[in-house]
C-alpha cells in the first residue's frame, strides 16, 4: 500500500466510526444479538467495535472458520516441514474403500473430493472413534475431482489425517502448532470460562448452547473436529488476520500462502483455495468491492474473515446470528454491505 495513503488513514481513524453504527443497526434490525467487528491493514489495527450482548473480550463459536484456523494451518505447516504433500492419497493414512483410495489431501482442502456436504455421524455410528471409517463407508456424491462441493465431511477427514500424521489429538496440534505460536491465547476447542456468546436455543430444553460447539458432528466428536469446534475472540482473530495480510507473517512462508490462495476451482460457482474461500463470484460474502484476489472464510454461526492480499486490508466480523435460531438469515445481506463500506472507506485514500 502507498505510504501516503496509509498515513492518511491512520491520521483519520474516525474514518471507520461507521462500523459502530452498522453494528448497532445490525442489533436493532435483528441480524444478531451480539456483534464485534474489526478492520486492519498489514500489522496495524484501524478500528475495533462491539455492540449488543458483546464486548471486545467476548468469545464466539467460530463454526466453519475452524477449517482455516485449525486443520488448514496445520496442513500448510505439514507441507512446509515435509510431513505431508498435497497429492498424498487417503489410502496412505486409512484402510480406504477403492472408490476413495485416491482422493488426495488437495481434494479435501479444495472441496473437490466428491464427499457429500454433511450427514449426522450419530445416525450411522455410536462410536466417535469410528468417524473416519463411517465417512469412508458413506457413498460419494460425485466423482472425485469433477466439481467443487463444500463438504464438512472432507474436513473432518482432513483433521483425522493430521492426527494420523502427527500421532496427536487435533486440539493439541492446533494449540501447540498454531494458536500458541501466533499468540492466540484465547482461542481453543472446548472453551472454559465465561463471556462466550450463546448460539442456538435447543427447542426441546429451551436452553441456549453456550460454550459447547453448535455443529452437531463436532459435538458428537467431543467438541474437537476439523470442520468446527474452535472458539475465539476479536483480539486473537486480529492476530490471525494480520498474519495472513502480511504474507504469512513469519508463521507461513510467502510461497505457502500464495499456494493456499490460488484458485483451484475456476469455472465453478464458488472459488476455492486450499481451505480458503476466494472472492470473485456472484453474491460472494465479501461483497461487491473486495477484489477477486481476496480470500477468507465464514462460519455458520455468523463469523467471517476477509483479507485483501493486494492492499493488506482485512476485516473480521464476529456475530452469533443463530441465537436464538438458525432460521435468522438477516446477517447475509448485512455482511455484504459491511464489506462494501469497509473497502470503499479504505481505498478512497489510495487514489
Amino acid at each position: 500500500m502507498r505510504g501516503a495513503a496509509l498515513k492518511a488513514i491512520l491520521h483519520n481513524m474516525n474514518e471507520f466510526d461507521f462500523i459502530a453504527e452498522m453494528l448497532a443497526e445490525g442489533v436493532r434490525e435483528g441480524c444478531f444479538p451480539a456483534g464485534v467487528a474489526a478492520v486492519g491493514v498489514g500489522d496495524k489495527i484501524l478500528a475495533t467495535y462491539a455492540a449488543g450482548d458483546a464486548d471486545l473480550g467476548t468469545r464466539f463459536d467460530m463454526a466453519s472458520l475452524t477449517k482455516v484456523l485449525s486443520p488448514t494451518m496445520l496442513a500448510l505447516g505439514a507441507l512446509e516441514d515435509g510431513t505431508l504433500t498435497l497429492h498424498d492419497p487417503l489410502s496412505l493414512f486409512f484402510d480406504t474403500p477403492a472408490d476413495k483410495a485416491n482422493i488426495t489431501v488437495k481434494q479435501l482442502m479444495t472441496h473437490t473430493g466428491g464427499f457429500a456436504p454433511t450427514f449426522l455421524l450419530e445416525t450411522e455410528t455410536d462410536d466417535p472413534a469410528d468417524a473416519a471409517a463411517c465417512i469412508l463407508r458413506h457413498p460419494l456424491q460425485y466423482r472425485p475431482g469433477d466439481m467443487a462441493c463444500y463438504s464438512c465431511l472432507g474436513y473432518i477427514l482432513l483433521g483425522k489425517v493430521l492426527e494420523a500424521v502427527y500421532t496427536a489429538p487435533l486440539d493439541t496440534l492446533a494449540r501447540t502448532r498454531v494458536f500458541m505460536p501466533l499468540g492466540m491465547g484465547r482461542t481453543e476447542y472446548n472453551p472454559s470460562g465465561t463471556n462466550i456468546a450463546p448460539t442456538e436455543v435447543d427447542p426441546q430444553t429451551g436452553i441456549a448452547c453456550c460454550g459447547g460447539v453448535h455443529d452437531e458432528n463436532a459435538r458428537f466428536l467431543g467438541g474437537v473436529s476439523g470442520n468446527a469446534g474452535v472458539f475465539s475472540d476479536v483480539g486473537d482473530m486480529l492476530r490471525f488476520a494480520s498474519m495472513l495480510a502480511t504474507g504469512g507473517g513469519g508463521f507461513l512462508s510467502p510461497a505457502t500462502l500464495r499456494k493456499a490462495i490460488h484458485n483451484y476451482t475456476q469455472g465453478q460457482a464458488v472459488h476455492r483455495g486450499l481451505g480458503f474461500h476466494l472472492a470473485g463470484t456472484p453474491e460472494n460474502y465479501m461483497g461487491d468491492l473486495f477484489p477477486n484476489t481476496a480470500f477468507g472464510h465464514t462460519g455458520f454461526t455468523g463469523t467471517s474473515l476477509a483479507v485483501d492480499p493486494e492492499t493488506g486490508l482485512f476485516a473480521v466480523l464476529l456475530t452469533n446470528r443463530v441465537h436464538p435460531s438458525r432460521a435468522n438469515e438477516r446477517l447475509f445481506r448485512f455482511r455484504r454491505r459491511f464489506h462494501n463500506k469497509v473497502y470503499a472507506s479504505f481505498t478512497r485514500h489510495m487514489e
